[in-house]
């Protein structure tokens, strides 16, 4: 079966609000871990709203910013921003349903993505590639020769929409604190 990036979107979409129900009421929150959770997907929306205002999607190969680092800073905030929320539940088996749910989605995408962006921009995408992780960062940020710099813009950051995310996470965070508080 083949999968589109928009079908894709739309299943880690509502697998995030169908589970959210769930998540709250199995979750243990303590305070300890919801100020854990709350700094990894701290890092984890900061890193995403780096990345949003840094690409240029479809335009030119993105190599800067968070782009030097990791070839996927988008999906790494949101490992981080879901890590957190699953470390903040208290549970065990939250996180490990995190972790294979991540795995098996964003895996696909990140090799989908890989293919597109090959065909797209050829040699260049795969001497990146062959330089740049594709998750986990390097310490030492990539240098292209050729590729034009991009550099962060707000104005981009702003079009992405990167608010929801937030706005998600924080109401998330939120319910946890109240479920703490009223336990």
């Amino acid at each position: 079966m083949r999968f589109s990036f928009s079908a894709m979107k739309r299943l880690r979409l509502r697998a995030a609000w169908v589970l959210l129900p769930a998540y709250l009421f199995f979750s243990r929150p303590s305070a300890p871990l919801i100020l854990t959770g709350v700094g990894l997907a701290l890092t984890g929306g900061l890193l995403r709203a780096w990345a949003a205002g840094t690409i240029r999607k479809n335009v030119i190969l993105t190599t800067g910013g968070p782009y030097a680092h990791t070839r996927n800073p988008l999906y790494l905030g949101t490992f981080l921003i879901g890590l957190g929320l699953a470390v903040a539940s208290g549970r065990v088996a939250i996180i490990v349903g995190f972790l294979l749910f991540f795995l098996a989605v964003y895996g696909w995408t990140m090799r989908a993505e890989s293919r597109r962006l090959e065909r797209l921009f050829g040699d260049d995408y795969r001497h990146y590639a062959e330089s740049v992780p594709s998750f986990l960062p390097r310490l030492r940020p990539y240098r292209a020769s050729a590729a034009p710099r991009t550099r962060f813009d707000l104005k981009s950051l702003l079009v992405s929409r990167e608010y929801q995310a937030v706005l998600g996470t924080l109401l998330a965070f939120l319910a946890l604190a109240a479920k703490l508080a009223l336990s």
